[in-house]
């Protein structure tokens, strides 16, 4: 199925159906069809041809939409670019996808002048106005004729290529085909049929699994999205009420900065039904600030996914939020907040040892999925985590426990050994973000010549709050077994992460002696 069906087959239900906002921008499924069969136009204009690749560099926007959407009509690979990258990361992604055309937002025009020379592209086009030999988008649909027909495309044909965040190395492309994209949003939402399904706010960046997830699921359902050029927290209070949202999608980092907010307290937040998070481990703090705080109503969902499985894995549900019940009951749902939740339908969850022994509930190892949607490989790469029985590796580590909760414990990668220990960071985290003086914190495994590896942790401070480090260390020794306890604490005004909020532990390693 080729994914721009997901825009046409509702257009042909509900024409006239307000779908897509940005700013003062309006449009129904048919104003959409119509503006993406004109760039679809376009871009058949520049010499595109089915299985080229078209990359984008902005940040969101209607217009973005619609980019990716006629990409499909195409048949084309759309590659969504991190606007936050630096020119040297962006070269490198947009020259080894082999992109033949560049679509560019205003604010990057400067930047993609002073990379020009060193791209492969053919065409560099901006979504706003021209630049010197840069054509305007205008221009170009001004001459160009509509594409009425769909380009036929194969399931396996690379819908979207996406770029992994490389901390450590450089980003790797994973291949999303058509399947994976139509497997995921069958799988997981209804069809359009004209009712009103809600609105939702999409504030996180279209190059993330998630941004390019809620582009697909919303327009399929017929629930109205609008679209946010990037998060800020007033802002996204304002929208909520303006637009009368229901759903929405935030990174841990958005949902504290919203929880800090000074408008809070006056937001109107009636028209919320569903706020699902994501992306990065919530701490467990935020999130029982956010359920205490927010109104009731809410319900929270948490989602875990991988880019390399198109979108969520497991999701811990609305009901798992609300903390009632008799003392046990609450006593179990607090400490399943924890976790990332349980399977969608459509997966499986196991975990491994390092031996290959599939762990029974309790016991920590590497996480192991089997999904329908998990991607073709990585572009010009081997797919290292594939295994036998359409299994795959997370390089992440969990455990289960008995009603198939899925707990994270932090990237295999990040795992220290001290002295033959194993020590899941997540365990010794979770510990030190319930101290009352504690606001966030990451634990890391530093060299040492008699054990092998220590563990330090990183603490920032509550505002107005103060413990020594002493205290700290003697707060885990009463919770946890002596080899998980830090030996070093080192308080930071804030900890380095990327842009979803995922801590950037190698910044936290690199800063250490060797």
């Amino acid at each position: 199925m080729n994914t721009v069906n997901f825009i046409t087959i509702p257009a042909a239900v509900a024409p006239e159906q307000e779908i897509l906002v940005f700013g003062a921008r309006r449009r129904t499924y048919q104003d959409l069809v119509d503006v993406v069969a004109r760039l679809a136009g376009a871009l058949r204009g520049l010499g595109l041809k089915r299985g080229d690749t078209v990359a984008a560099l902005d940040t969101n926007s209607d217009l973005y939409v619609a980019s990716y959407y006629a990409a499909a009509k195409n048949g084309l690979t759309f590659l969504p670019l991190n606007y936050r990258a630096k020119a040297p990361e962006l070269e490198y992604m947009i020259n080894t996808a082999g992109a033949k055309v560049l679509l560019v937002g205003e604010r990057y025009l400067s930047l993609a002048g002073q990379m020009r020379k060193s791209l492969s592209v053919a065409s560099v086009v901006s979504l706003s106005d021209g630049a010197g030999d840069i054509a305007s988008l205008e221009q170009l649909l001004s001459s160009a004729e509509p594409l009425d027909d769909d380009v036929e495309v194969e399931d396996e044909d690379t819908s979207v290529l996406m770029y992994t965040s490389g901390t450590t190395s450089r980003p790797k492309g994973v291949m999303l085909s058509y399947r994976d994209f139509t497997a995921y949003v069958t799988a997981n939402v209804e069809m359009a049929d004209g009712t009103d399904r809600g609105t939702a706010l999409v504030c996180v960046p279209f190059y993330h699994i998630a941004g390019m997830a809620s582009l697909m699921t919303n327009l399929w359902t017929g629930r109205r999205m609008v679209v946010m050029a990037q998060f800020e927290p007033a802002q996204w209070l304002e929208l909520v009420a303006a637009e009368h949202v229901t759903h929405a999608f935030i990174v841990p980092t958005m949902m504290k900065k919203l929880l800090d907010h000074p408008d809070l307290d006056r937001a109107n937040l009636s028209s919320l039904t569903n706020l699902a998070y994501g992306g990065a481990p919530m701490p467990l703090a935020v999130i029982r600030r956010a359920i205490e705080v927010l109104p009731r109503h809410i319900g929270f969902v948490n989602a875990y996914g991988q880019t390399e499985t198109t979108s969520s894995l497991t999701v811990l549900g609305p009901d798992d939020h609300r903390l009632e019940g008799t003392p046990d009951e609450i006593e179990r749902k607090v400490r399943r907040l924890s976790s990332i939740g349980r399977p969608l339908p459509d997966v499986e969850v196991a975990v491994r040892s390092d031996d290959a022994r599939i762990l029974p509930p309790g016991e920590v190892g590497e996480i192991l999925i089997r999904t329908p949607r998990t991607m073709k490989g990585y572009a010009g790469h081997a797919n290292d985590a594939a295994l036998p029985g359409g299994w795959r590796r997370t390089g992440d580590l969990g455990w289960l426990d008995d009603e198939g909760y899925v707990f994270f414990a932090g990237r295999k990668d990040d795992l220290i050994v001290r002295g033959g220990e194993n020590i899941a960071p997540a365990e010794v985290e979770s510990v030190i973000g319930s101290h009352p003086a504690v606001d966030e914190v990451a634990v890391v495994g530093i060299p040492s010549v008699e054990w092998g590896q220590t563990v330090k942790a990183h603490v920032v401070l509550k505002p107005g709050m103060t413990v020594s480090k002493a205290e700290l260390i003697d707060f885990c020794r009463r919770h946890l077994a002596s080899f998980k306890c830090p030996e070093q604490v080192e308080f930071q005004d804030e900890l380095p992460r990327n842009p979803l909020g995922k801590i950037l532990r190698q910044q936290l390693r690199a800063r250490e002696p060797v």
